[in-house]
């Protein structure tokens, strides 16, 4: 049977790119959150998973306003990614695991979810900086992807709640799913911030470590605000809190946390990791 090795969760600002584009991992500016990765890589090491299930949003890559689905699974047997407009570089093309995203995909529906099913998906930034930040200068990704992309952009916005439930939902098919694959799940975006409008540069320390305090022992205390109140907690952005929450589902019911890292700012934006594993 598969296994679920555990949770790394991400900020994916197209800064982070930049910064290792130009090789700024220890300036001063960029070091605090840079140094957070080295026990990820080691800890992804020593867990060898064969497959990663990446909670993210899509940034007008595939999906712009008009055309706006609340959940969308990938069932391609490649991902490409492609420019989004910020001078980074493109990166390696990723890997499908299409028999299990049809697995997720008819759970989803069985649990009475609408996933927009999509046998061709791009990647943005969201995926392929956390995989970068995750196994740097590798010739190929050493994983294949299942992505799962949450709107977290266009309102009406789906509820904490409503996401929560959807990664439970990906947990009980990752944990009837028949292969022998490890499995990790990833979660990417946040944590508080806002780019526009009057509370541009908006940051709150104090929500992101009450979610980075609870998203283990107590994910439900995640779901207890709304999302117009998440937006005023975390920022307009900030909602990309989103899938950190729908990834925490999809880990199981007990997590422990095993390495955390919280720094601000990088980019206007307060920037997080974490490992969870399973309890």
């Amino acid at each position: 049977m598969a296994e679920i090795v555990g949770a790394y969760f991400t900020s994916h600002v197209p800064g982070i790119g930049g910064a290792i584009h130009r090789g700024d991992q220890q300036a001063p500016y960029w070091k605090p959150f840079f140094d957070g990765f080295p026990p990820v890589r080691d800890w992804l090491a020593a867990m060898r998973p064969d497959v990663a299930v990446v909670f993210s949003n899509d940034h007008g890559l595939n999906f712009f306003l008009d055309t706006m689905p609340t959940f969308a699974v990938g069932a391609a047997a490649e991902y490409r990614n492609e420019d989004e407009g910020w001078g980074l570089p493109l990166y390696k093309p990723f890997a499908g695991h299409p028999a299990l995203s049809w697995h997720v995909i008819e759970q989803l529906v069985a649990d009475e979810f609408d996933p927009v099913t999509c046998q061709a998906m791009l990647v943005d930034h969201a995926i392929s900086i956390p995989f970068e930040l995750a196994w740097p200068d590798v010739a190929e990704w050493p994983v294949k992807l299942v992505p799962i992309g949450i709107n977290t952009v266009q309102h009406p916005l789906p509820s904490a709640r409503r996401c929560l439930a959807l990664g439970r939902s990906v947990h009980r098919a990752l944990a009837s799913w028949g292969g022998d694959e490890r499995i990790v799940v990833i979660g990417t975006g946040g944590l508080s911030h806002q780019l526009d409008g009057e509370r541009a540069g908006f940051m709150n320390p104090d929500y992101d470590r009450f979610c980075l305090d609870h998203l283990a022992s107590d994910p439900d205390a995640l779901t207890r605000h709304s999302v117009h109140e998440i937006v005023r907690l975390a920022g307009t952005q900030g909602v990309e809190v989103l899938n950190w929450i729908a990834a925490r589902g999809a880990l199981g019911p007990g997590a422990v946390e095993v390495h955390r890292n919280y720094h601000l700012p990088i980019s206007n934006t307060a920037a997080a990791t974490l490992v969870l594993e399973p309890a």
